[in-house]
């Protein structure tokens, strides 16, 4: 008997158990979102396209929500004494969303290296209300920014500890250490129009969440452990991003820690299902740029960063026969479950990855 399914215009192949041509199987990668999880062999080449999207919506502080009303007046504004600057924040940001497109190659010139690269495209757009005036709760209007542009390059190198994804047993285990650098290729300059209590509208530099790029050159470390048994797949990730210096704005955004622990089950080589655990830890930025100021919480190099824990359901596909053999899907859906931020900050409500890899 025999069993087939069809994923569309992205992977469209039949997968056949009676009939595998191919010693791949769906689980050899972690799940769509974990980055720099495993190695290749001498020779082998891959290539990868993901997309990630993001959506926020609300404020709050530590772990608690805030209001827009209680935001415009309670919460402080940094640049109260400069001109035009109220004594509280008037413009809050209401929702914000995340397109990132990240294409990827990998190349292993022998079996204790593979060499990676990465680059991206990231679109972002946030939503406000302008407060009218110094004072009060009447809401003046709404706007919105929407910059985008081509992200930060990150180049570096994979070195196997244990195994390089060639298993023939039902256990084995690999361990995965990566050594990159981030190219600060995207902007940190990016401005738009927005809405001023007073009814004004100019152009603007936005502010450090709203930029494309980080403006520093950044150590990315990654180390990465797998086990296989039988059908079941267990994996942790350790990632950093350490930041090094300050940027031509004369900031620094703050350091990312993160961990994350999932698991797989395998009930066909072509099907992977896995659910994991991340927590992100991020610093507060480090100086201002002179030139993002405002009445607005994002504006507040003090409103960045906290801690965060999401939960994650994913699928991996891999197709094991025919014309498109080899070729890889991935889809990842989640959502935090607890935020502890510096805030007044947006809340992060869900996020979306889908990805296709192909090794030769």
């Amino acid at each position: 008997m025999k069993y087939s399914l069809c994923t569309g215009a992205i992977l469209v192949a039949c997968f056949t158990p009676a009939a595998f041509a191919h010693d791949v199987r769906a689980d050899d990668h972690a799940p769509i979102g974990v980055m720099a999880d495993h190695a290749h062999k001498k020779d082998e080449f891959m290539v990868s396209v993901r997309h990630m999207h993001m959506e926020m919506s609300g404020n709050q502080i530590g772990s608690d929500g805030i209001t827009p009303e209680q935001t415009v007046t309670s919460i402080p504004n940094r640049f109260v004494g400069l001109p035009g600057q109220p004594a509280t924040l008037r413009i809050v940001p209401t929702s914000m969303r995340t397109d990132m497109t990240m294409v990827g190659a990998m190349y292993a010139p022998t079996n204790w290296v593979t060499l990676v690269a990465m680059g991206s495209y990231v679109q972002k757009e946030m939503e406000h209300s302008t407060f009218a005036g110094g004072t009060g709760t009447n809401v003046r209007g709404n706007f919105t920014t929407s910059p985008e542009g081509f992200g930060d390059i990150t180049l570096g190198g994979i070195f196997p500890v244990l195994g390089i994804a060639d298993r023939k047993s039902a256990e084995q285990r690999e361990l995965n250490i990566r050594a990159a650098v981030s190219i600060p290729t995207g902007s940190t300059s990016r401005t738009a129009q927005i809405l001023t209590p007073m009814g004004t509208e100019p152009t603007v530099r936005v502010p450090y969440m709203m930029q494309i790029g980080s403006g520093t050159w950044d150590f990315k470390p990654t180390v990465t452990y797998k086990s296989w048994h039988g059908a079941i797949g267990l994996g942790s990730q350790y990632s950093g991003t350490i930041r090094t210096g300050k940027n031509d704005q004369n900031y620094r955004i703050g350091d990312v820690h993160e961990l994350t622990t999932w698991f797989s089950y395998r009930p066909a080589q072509w099907l992977s299902l896995s659910g994991r655990v991340k927590a992100r830890s991020t610093s507060k930025i480090e100086s201002i740029d002179p030139m993002i100021i405002g009445p607005v919480q994002t504006a507040n190099p003090d409103f960045q960063g906290g801690e965060r824990v999401d939960v994650i359901g994913g699928i991996n596909l891999v197709s094991t026969h025919g014309p498109l053999a080899g070729h890889r899907l991935g889809v990842e859906l989640g959502a935090p479950v607890y935020q502890d931020l510096n805030g007044p900050q947006m809340t992060g409500d869900w996020m979306l990855t889908i990805g296709w890899q192909k090794s030769f």
